[in-house]
């Protein structure tokens, strides 16, 4: 689908993370897992922008796939880095992650993903905590949403004026579905805060894993296997 020419997605090996354009000023939503730093360089490149364009950094939870290079492109110009209060000490290197219990859909997927949690992405720090409600200053406005359930500090971002909606790993798409996203810490939690984000009235939805999807199929979507 057509996404808006402010926005540019970048698809990475493991996951993605997007790039969010307001004249020569870029918000990367997430980072990807660690060494994803070139892949964003040349991503902005194809812009016609370098990495001192990158002057804010949101992640939307702290799991290594979208917190793993924040250290790296926060290290370029020093861009602000945002995370909900409740994932800083983890993206500060401060406590460990919590251990995830996965159901055997899950058990079954993370096989498949092959990905090494053994080494924690380098400790980066927070400029910026948030906890839900506050107006980031791109896109004409980001609201941060917090959904707990992924993680503790899980927040999605709604931007009213483009009409695009930011899920982080709450909602993602998997074989033209829209479902609720794998490894939640809290599977209760999880599901209020996708039934609340799948609510929104927005023409774009973009997932941590998974295809853009329009507004009526966000709306459409199902919890799907990882439920519980």
């Amino acid at each position: 689908m057509d996404l808006p020419a402010s926005l540019q997605r970048i698809v990475l090996p493991f996951g993605q993370c997007y790039a969010w354009r307001d004249g020569d000023e870029v918000t990367l939503v997430d980072t990807g897992p660690p060494g994803s730093g070139e892949a964003v360089a040349a991503a902005l490149g194809g812009l016609g922008l370098d990495r001192d364009a990158v002057v804010r950094i949101v992640l939307t939870h702290h799991h290594p796939d979208h917190s793993g290079s924040a250290a790296e492109i926060r290290g370029w110009n020093g861009a602000e880095l945002v995370a909900h209060a409740a994932e800083t000490a983890v993206v500060r290197g401060e406590a460990a992650p919590p251990p995830l219990d996965l159901l055997p859909a899950e058990q079954q997927l993370w096989a498949q993903l092959g990905v090494d949690d053994s080494v924690p992405p380098p400790p980066c720090p927070v400029d910026r905590e948030v906890t839900g409600g506050e107006v980031l200053p791109f896109g004409g406005g980001a609201t941060v949403v917090h959904g707990p359930g992924h993680t503790p500090g899980s927040i999605a971002l709604h931007l009213p004026g483009p009409r695009v909606l930011f899920t982080g790993d709450t909602v993602a798409e998997s074989q033209g579905a829209v479902i609720l996203g794998p490894f939640n810490l809290d599977r209760q939690q999880a599901l209020a805060a996708f039934r609340r984000l799948i609510s929104f009235d927005v023409d774009v939805a973009l997932f941590g894993h998974g295809e853009p999807a329009s507004g009526p199929e966000l709306r459409a979507a199902v919890p799907g296997p990882f439920a519980g």
